[in-house]
């Protein structure tokens, strides 16, 4: 490409969008490909361009808008659409409800690239259908096509990005306490727990209230299982004091337990199994009194076919710790994420 005076461009064509901003409006003023004509240029001038870049060959070089679909087609993103570039930039949005995942590691090495840049939502992002999950673009309008091919080389590799579909859960619900049981408090566990498992593809099996009994705790959920649920959650009983046995009944019942204690919090006492295919989550009394806890951050997960890893919650610690920041893990936190 090379830079001309606007004067001096009539007849050519630009190798560039010019994005405009006024009152109301922020985008493309003139595209990519449009023939410069005598009316265009008070326009330019008043949006601040004395001069445009207009194209001539280059070798080995590599222009904006078709660097940032190559990059979209090397992300090979299942569930998902990609748009048309625009001012040299390519959006990818979600096609399905799921949860999002992004290997961070290979994200780095791509950003660390010359010229190249993409940006993602979080790891463990719930998404919608329609959510927009990527970014991605040059910065300058042309780049060495060698930088393209480094970024492609990285993602025939590993899978830079995934959408993990939610998929329909058989739920079982499992509540501990024996001030519950005998009727002396109300139980506020299940309203709460029921709102938030069917905003995800459920069919809650049932509730039962149990005391503080592990032979009864383990016969509830053996009962759930017999009935075919995947989905165990077992609310109350999760701390320390000697009276909370739910983490020993687990442990009872055979479960492999990938950690009891989150590096996160709201919710640091949050338990995750598994047993004979089912996943388990132990969910303490933070998600009553609070709006957006561990248990929230985890549930997604758990409703897709991949298991929660014990990595997957170290990595909780880096943003764990919610303090109405708008940085956490939370998803659905009311003050809101970035």
């Amino acid at each position: 490409m090379k830079k001309i005076k606007v004067e001096k461009a009539v007849g050519m064509t630009l190798c560039h969008d010019i994005t405009a901003m006024r009152e109301g409006f922020k985008g493309a003023a003139f595209k990519r490909g449009h023939v410069i004509n005598e009316e265009d240029i008070p326009m330019l001038l008043d949006i601040g361009k004395r001069f445009v870049y207009v194209w001539e060959e280059n070798a080995g070089m590599i222009h904006e808008e078709d660097a940032a679909k190559r990059m979209a087609a090397m992300i090979r993103l299942n569930d998902a659409r990609c748009s048309k570039p625009t001012e040299g930039k390519v959006v990818l949005s979600s096609d399905i409800p799921g949860l999002f995942r992004v290997n961070t590691k290979l994200l780095q090495k791509i950003n660390g690239i010359e010229d190249v840049t993409i940006t993602t939502l979080p790891d463990h992002y719930p998404v919608k259908k329609g959510t927009k999950v990527a970014s991605m673009r040059i910065i300058p309008l042309l780049t060495k096509e060698e930088n393209i091919l480094e970024a492609e080389k990285l993602c025939r590799k590993d899978a830079l990005m995934r959408i993990l579909p939610y998929r329909l859960r058989k739920v079982g619900v499992i509540i501990t306490g024996s001030e519950i049981y005998t009727g002396r408090i109300e139980d506020r566990f299940e309203p709460v727990v029921r709102n938030k498992i069917l905003q995800y593809p459920a069919d809650i099996l049932g509730v039962t209230i149990c005391d503080d009994d592990i032979k009864m705790i383990c016969s509830a959920a053996k009962a759930f299982l017999k009935q075919g649920a995947d989905l165990l959650i077992f609310a109350g009983g999760m701390s320390v004091d000697p009276d909370d046995v739910t983490p020993e009944a687990i442990a009872s019942l055979g479960a492999d337990i990938i950690s009891y204690g989150v590096p996160a919090q709201p919710g640091n006492m949050t338990l995750v199994a598994y047993y004979q295919g089912a996943t388990i989550l132990g969910v303490p009394g933070a998600a009553i009194q609070l709006p957006t806890t561990v248990f929230d951050v985890l549930l997604p997960q758990a409703f897709t076919e991949e298991k929660i890893t014990r990595e997957d919650l170290i990595r909780l610690g880096s943003g764990g710790l919610c303090q109405r920041c708008r940085r956490c893990h939370f998803p659905n936190c009311t003050f809101g994420r970035y």
